[in-house]
């Protein structure tokens, strides 16, 4: 992009220093036969060499090779200067639509993608989300449930508000199954491992065995001893899992009952059992307390726990009546999960006002996309994106002939991609199949001739319709000071500019006019201006433009010192 800084610079000196502009616009006020055209103008290849009267070669061979702007900005930048050569005779109200090319795409009215919100869906945003799904299966349709997220997520969107939303598919049905957090096996070790005993009474301890993590409160059968001990989990961290789930193997012998016998929970245990807070959970089934039967638990949903870092405990209470023998054979922590091989997908969603609709004519470029049109040096898979020296143009209608084999003609289609010009940016263009190929779009600049010299412009030119009048005319019969003027419209359907009783002010003009554009366009944005055409009679019929612009959200006049206010 050197050489374009270079032309730029030498654009501001040529128009600054020779200022043939302001010379040509100097002639024009001095002439009395300046008129108000209107016109729409297609840049020609001799057009993008001649925009460029003076300087070195290398600046003249940017638009010559090329014949495009480097972006919107240099577009906004030369145009006038074109025009001002194009339509030397042209004055005030004069509008003109110049369609041009970009060298790197991203006209304004692909902007609203290329500066889309983005929003990635997580495990718990999928139907099998407690299952720790990453994707939808391929019976789940993901247009049933976008709109839902959507709604969630952007509680306070606004109508017209664009969102990339990124998610993923399975390609086949995925296998359901389980991942293990946790997983011990004190029969098979034999040992404690890296838990942790603490003995707040009593001399008996847990010990590792060949049953697995014991404690018996009664070494001298059929006596018993007063003892609290524990057995605690090393930290578990919960903090990324969703529905994690607790299962237990245990063995409890001699118990007339086990409310002594405990599974503890605490998210803030450090060291101390007595200091930590612990939520006690009840498991099923459970061991009866009166045989060496092993019972394995159903699963115990630790969901409660999301996002924590707990510790399991283990509390053992006896005394001198009541001292059984718990044997811990095997603890579980567990998340459930399902394997597969997922699709990513990027698709926009525009919200309109009660809900967010699929945009069904964009398409994001992927990784795998920019794959596909070449790997090596110089192409777009090297680094996932275009850039100045390998350019969109050159890849992407064959991309598409090969992705949208049976386009019909005039189909046109957004693509987003990945530009690189010193860091990595969002740019896109329309494509439009046309004769049999995919073509990018020309850009559009609207200019105005205003104060003596082109500025971009807005303006929208609307010539009101039959049904306008009769809105126009049903709003404000009844309104005070209106009725005679809204009643001569609804009869003749044209405004009735002769000066009166019946005849229409310039102030009731902007309420109507008003009128017909908040019906028209009522998202209208601060600034856009319109040129709305009407029939009118004023000692005969004809047409009256009248110029307007939303301002501080109401219609008002673009000069209001043209009109009797």
């Amino acid at each position: 992009m050197k050489k374009v800084i270079y032309l730029l610079a030498f654009m501001g000196m040529a128009f600054v220093g020779c200022n043939p502009v302001e010379d040509i616009h100097n002639e024009i006020d001095s002439q009395d036969n300046s008129v108000a055209g209107e016109a729409e103008y297609t840049l020609t290849s001799e057009d993008y060499a001649d925009l460029v009267q003076q300087g070195e070669d290398e600046e003249v061979d940017f638009y010559e090779t090329y014949e495009a702007f480097s972006d919107v900005d240099d577009a906004k930048l030369m145009l006038p200067g074109f025009l001002s050569s194009k339509y030397p005779f042209w004055g005030e109200d004069s509008s003109v639509t110049v369609n041009y090319n970009l060298y790197d795409g991203n006209p304004e009215d692909v902007s609203l993608y290329v500066n889309a919100d983005y929003y990635e869906l997580t495990s718990a945003d999928y139907p099998q989300g407690d299952l720790n799904a990453v994707g939808f299966y391929p019976s789940e349709y993901a247009s049933d449930y976008i709109n839902d997220i959507l709604t969630m997520q952007f509680s306070t969107a606004i109508e017209g508000q664009v969102v990339l939303v990124e998610y993923n598919e399975y390609i086949t049905e995925p296998i359901e199954g389980y991942s293990n957090l946790v997983d011990v096996d004190f029969v098979e070790s034999q040992t404690l491992l890296d838990w942790e005993t603490q003995s707040v009474s009593g001399d008996e301890v847990w010990a590792g065995t060949q049953y697995g993590a014991t404690m018996d409160g009664s070494p001298t059968f059929p006596g018993s001893n007063v003892n609290e001990d524990w057995l605690i989990s090393p930290a578990i961290d919960l903090s990324t899992e969703i529905n994690p789930l607790f299962q237990v193997t245990q063995i409890l012998n001699y118990s007339d009952g086990d409310d002594w016998y405990n599974i503890m929970i605490s998210t803030d245990y450090v060291d101390d059992v007595t200091t930590a807070t612990w939520t006690n959970i009840e498991v099923s089934p459970s061991p009866t307390g009166d045989s060496w039967s092993s019972f394995t638990s159903d699963d115990y949903n630790l969901s409660a726990y999301e996002g924590e870092t707990i510790h399991i405990g283990f509390k053992y209470e006896s005394d001198i009546t009541t001292g059984a023998t718990w044997e811990i054979e095997q603890v579980l922590v567990k998340v459930p999960g399902v394997e597969g091989e997922t699709l990513s997908k990027n698709v926009y969603y525009k919200y309109t006002g009660s809900e967010w609709d699929l945009v069904d004519n964009v398409y994001y470029l992927l990784t795998e996309d920019y794959d596909s049109m070449g790997t090596s040096s110089g192409q777009p898979g090297q680094y996932n994106n275009f850039s100045s020296s390998v350019l969109p143009a050159d890849y992407l209608p064959q991309f598409l002939n090969i992705n949208y084999p049976y386009a019909q003609e005039d189909e046109t289609l957004f693509v987003v991609y990945k530009y690189y010009e010193g860091s990595t940016v969002t740019k896109g263009n329309l494509y439009t199949f046309t004769s049999g190929e995919w073509v990018p779009s020309v850009a559009t600049l609207q200019f105005g001739f205003t104060d003596g010299i082109w500025v971009p412009d807005n303006t929208i030119r609307y010539t009101v319709a039959s049904s306008d009048y009769s809105l126009v005319a049903s709003t404000l019969l009844t309104e005070p000071g209106f009725e005679s003027a809204a009643g001569n419209l609804d009869s003749y359907g044209n405004f009735n500019r002769t000066g009166g009783s019946s005849a229409w002010t310039d102030s009731q003009m902007k309420t109507a006019i008003g009128v017909v554009l908040d019906n028209l366009d009522p998202n209208a944005e601060e600034g856009q201006k319109y040129i709305v055409t009407v029939d009118v009679y004023n000692g005969a019929s004809g047409t009256e433009d009248f110029p307007v612009i939303k301002t501080d959200g109401v219609w008002d006049w673009q000069n209001p010192e043209d009109y009797d206010e």
